[in-house]
């Protein structure tokens, strides 16, 4: 994509809503953080139903830790591969005690070395918790940087060094949620919403759908 139509395509998504937010619900970075990793192959709305009463009782690491792996599960039950992601969050819990003063460091290689979070859920923690511009690329960003041309991959770091490259730097805050949010409702795996896409012009995906394209 041409470098002045990368920068349409942020002007469009920005006017149509100038300041994106995730979906998921929390009250600080720690819970922000317990709940991103609870988001890997989950719904937003599946998390935020489980973690609305759990965030009641836990705010803290500490608090996480005094609840017990026992009773965060039976919280978390609803979620996939909750017996994993619970053993995750009592073991970053711990270490965010044991090594970082119960904060959750505001920094990438002191965040992957947490039990369960890669780099998707840092850079995810490090845009919304402390305001930097990195950009977190999960399936909705690769398919939309992939499908428009904005930044072809063909692995979700490959399409993160892509974006980090042609975002313009005024546009890097919130390309996460920009992106994220068009592949989730209008961009949609199986048909995208290309007639109500306002970048349909810049896109260079071929296969673009009409009111009258059949869900496949």
């Amino acid at each position: 994509m041409k470098k002045a139509h990368i920068a349409e395509l942020f002007e469009r998504l920005a006017a149509a809503l100038p300041e994106p937010r995730g979906e998921l619900e929390y009250d600080n970075p720690y819970t922000l953080l317990v709940a991103v990793v609870l988001s890997a192959q989950a719904t937003d709305a599946g998390v935020n139903k489980a973690t609305g009463p759990l965030f009641e009782l836990v705010d803290t690491p500490q608090a996480m830790l005094a609840l017990g792996e026992s009773r965060l599960k039976d919280h978390i039950k609803s979620i996939g591969l909750f017996n994993t992601k619970a053993k995750n969050i009592m073991g970053l819990s711990r270490r965010l005690i044991e090594e970082h003063g119960g904060q959750v460091p505001r920094d990438r290689e002191a965040l992957q070395r947490l039990p369960g979070v890669g780099r998707k859920t840092a850079n995810v923690v490090l845009n919304v918790a402390f305001g930097e511009p990195t950009i977190a690329v999960d399936t909705h960003i690769f398919r939309v940087a992939n499908r428009t041309g904005l930044a072809p991959g063909k692995t979700p770091r490959e399409v993160e060094a892509g974006l980090e490259k042609v975002v313009p730097r005024a546009r890097k805050l919130h390309a996460h949620h920009w992106l994220i949010l068009h592949g989730r409702y209008v961009c949609k795996a199986r048909k995208p919403g290309c007639p109500a896409c306002t970048i349909r012009d810049l896109c260079a995906y071929k296969a673009k759908t009409t009111l009258d394209t059949k869900e496949r």
